[in-house]
């Protein structure tokens, strides 16, 4: 069960609503609301009420749908805050060394989505992309590029050089073995 709400026209710039829509995105509804309420920023009340919208709408869909939704079950789904108008006043608004600056007036568009706990559909994706990246850290292609930064390099396995080593020395020693054989 997902609901949405929208504030828009909210004072405030965008940027700075951000910040609070921040804090309250994944988490349960009753834990949204009171990082809302004690919040020391202006765009909090706008986006507790756009919450709080959004939790209404959500037991109305389960009303209409004859579905149990418990409230304080819903999660912030998703939340995101859209930049609006900017009103340019002809107001003047003081600058330093006798210069002027024009007014200007910031609005933001608040959108949040609510979801039940049952929908498992998000759990699924999250869980195959989980799976999915473990797959590829295992592969071996993620093992060679880890270690390098720019070259690929190819990095023996220590087995290998060990035997490599143990080569060359026999061979160099067979080499010497016979010219000294030789001499006698």
């Amino acid at each position: 069960m997902e609901a949405r709400a929208s504030a828009k026209y909210l004072r405030g710039s965008a940027q700075k609503a951000r910040l609070v829509v921040d804090m309250i995105r994944g988490k349960r509804v009753g834990e949204a609301l009171a990082i809302l309420q004690f919040a020391n920023k202006r765009a909090a009340g706008g986006i507790e009420k756009c919450l709080r919208s959004a939790i209404a709408n959500a037991t109305e869909t389960a009303e209409r749908e004859n579905v149990a939704v418990d409230p304080d079950e819903l999660v912030v789904k998703t939340c995101f805050v859209d930049m609006g108008p900017t009103k340019n006043r002809r107001r003047v608004r003081p600058a330093p060394q006798g210069r002027a600056y024009r007014e200007q007036r910031h609005f933001c568009h608040v959108t949040v989505l609510v979801s039940s706990g049952e929908d498992d559909g998000a759990a699924k994706t999250k869980g195959k992309s989980a799976a999915d990246k473990a797959a590829k850290a295992a592969s071996p292609k993620a093992e060679g590029k880890a270690g390098s930064k720019g070259g690929s390099k190819k990095v023996a396995a220590p087995e290998e050089s060990a035997e490599k080593k143990t080569t060359k020395r026999a061979s160099k020693k067979a080499e010497a073995a016979p010219a000294e054989e030789t001499t006698e």
